[in-house]
């Protein structure tokens, strides 16, 4: 979130609490938004302080909270309140700043841990399932649906809407609906998106020269800040590679060391493949995400691999 996202959090945060009912579950997510970051904290601080220094602030409270008592009209009369605290120089906070938050939908987060998973489903209908170590934001609107995935893997399948767009954000990237279902994986400003079905438009700007392309049913296309790739898989190769979705991970004449990679998406323990030798062996079966101690196994008792612990790695050689 930027500094002035961040500066408008933070005043919304205090008109909510200045002018309408306020509970301890208001409290508590209050508290978790100020703990989330440093940042939430001084900006918090720093509204807090503008606000202070406005008398006349104190004085329109009393009247709004009397409006608790009545039935919460449809639509709050922010605008007399905007209007009166610019007119005492409330620099930024009640001026255009938080008349322009106000009237914006706020996003909503969502963020998995390590070897966590989440699956949730919007007001639209629309399902998204979150991977590992993912973090993700949605913003709706009159006009459109927006998500922002910060980091990670997430499965889409969308509620269409012509008249609302879809649109997917990944480190510079668009994605956006034609009815469909599809995955997005980013970080490390790669962003790998795979198509199961619809169709879904693909809009990148690597190497500064922007890029299109309408993805139909198979096809993945791959983007970094400099490249564009489209490639095409049969479907038996993408559902293995959403196995993470029933909690499993499916390798099909992988290397050990690309297998050990995934296996540490999933897991705090990490497996350590020691020499070039051993990295380049292929291993062929299905393993829960969270079983590294399976994999160990394979790799012992078929492969013939060492394998040793250490601390919080899994070191596996010749």
């Amino acid at each position: 979130m930027s500094a002035t996202e961040t500066d408008l959090a933070a005043a919304d945060w205090l008109q909510r609490k200045t002018f309408w009912a306020w509970s301890e579950g208001d409290q508590a997510e209050l508290d978790a938004w100020l703990n989330a970051a440093d940042e939430n904290r001084v900006a918090y601080w720093r509204q807090s302080a503008i606000w202070a220094r406005t008398e006349r602030l104190a004085a329109l409270a009393p009247a709004q909270r009397e409006m608790r008592a009545a039935p919460i009209p449809q639509k709050p009369r922010w605008p007399g309140i905007l209007r009166a605290a610019a007119a005492l120089g409330v620099i930024a906070v009640l001026g255009g700043v938080t008349a322009h938050y106000v009237t914006q939908p706020r996003y909503l987060s969502y963020s998995t841990t390590i070897g966590g998973g989440e699956t949730i489903t919007l007001a639209d209908g629309t399902l998204i399932q979150l991977n590992t170590d993912t973090a993700l934001r949605t913003r709706f609107d009159e006009k459109r649906r927006e998500v922002i995935l910060d980091k990670g893997e997430a499965f889409f399948q969308v509620t269409h809407d012509a008249k609302r767009p879809f649109v997917v954000m990944a480190a510079g990237h668009r994605i956006t609906d034609l009815g469909t279902k599809f995955s997005v994986k980013s970080g490390n400003s790669r962003v790998e998106v795979s198509l199961l079905e619809g169709r879904a438009e693909f809009e990148s700007a690597s190497g500064g020269k922007p890029q299109s392309a309408v993805l139909k049913p198979g096809d993945v296309v791959v983007a970094t800040a400099d490249s564009m790739k489209l490639t095409h898989k049969p479907e038996d190769v993408l559902s293995r590679q959403l196995g993470w979705r029933r909690g499993v991970l499916i390798f099909d004449n992988t290397t050990l060391a690309n297998a050990a990679k995934e296996f540490n998406r999933y897991n705090r323990r990490k497996l350590v493949v020691g020499d070039s030798t051993a990295a380049n062996l292929t291993i062929v079966g299905t393993f829960q995400a969270n079983d590294v101690e399976a994999f160990a196994d394979v790799a012992q008792f078929v492969l013939h691999l060492k394998v040793q612990k250490r601390d919080q790695e899994t070191v596996i050689s010749r």
